[in-house]
């Protein structure tokens, strides 16, 4: 695995934003996608790109990571129409950061298995603070070998 990702980051809120561009700090190519467009601007700033939509920021990518309020917006986010699921070549992996039930995690992973895509299932903890800090700690369920790809992607964006 080469040590440079083309990753999409949806959902770039209090946590979001933050944990984005540590990751364009850890020197990946980051393209950022939310309903704020300010917060789009910060991931630019910091040396990411800004996409204008879900399939914008996802067509291309290797890893997608979604980090959004809670279970509607992940399955509008990866499941509605126009979403993840729709724009993303197959064998991506998409990694859920959001807090929601395992119940969606489950939906979510059926879904993305039968388009031939790979998902984590990886929820956060630590704050705003800790996304800022790269400090959180990310309870991760998936694939053996996912996790592994995922990896330094996780090194910079916590700790534990």
């Amino acid at each position: 695995m080469s040590a440079s990702r083309k990753i999409a980051f949806v959902g770039l809120g209090i946590m979001g934003k933050p944990m984005a561009v540590n990751l364009v700090k850890a020197g990946h190519h980051v393209t950022g996608f939310d309903l704020s467009p300010a917060s789009i601007d910060t991931v630019i700033a910091a040396g990411g790109h800004g996409a204008a939509s879900i399939a914008d920021a996802v067509k291309d990518a290797e890893v997608v990571i979604t980090m959004v309020p809670a279970d509607p917006h992940v399955e509008a986010v990866i499941l509605g129409e126009g979403g993840v699921l729709e724009n993303v070549q197959a064998g991506t992996l998409v990694i859920d950061m959001s807090s929601i039930t395992p119940q969606t995690s489950i939906k979510v992973g059926k879904a993305a298995r039968e388009k031939g895509v790979r998902t984590l299932d990886a929820p956060v903890s630590g704050g705003e603070a800790g996304a800022v800090e790269a400090v959180l700690s990310i309870m991760v369920g998936g694939e053996a070998a996912d996790f592994a790809e995922a990896k330094p992607l996780f090194d910079a964006l916590g700790t534990t």
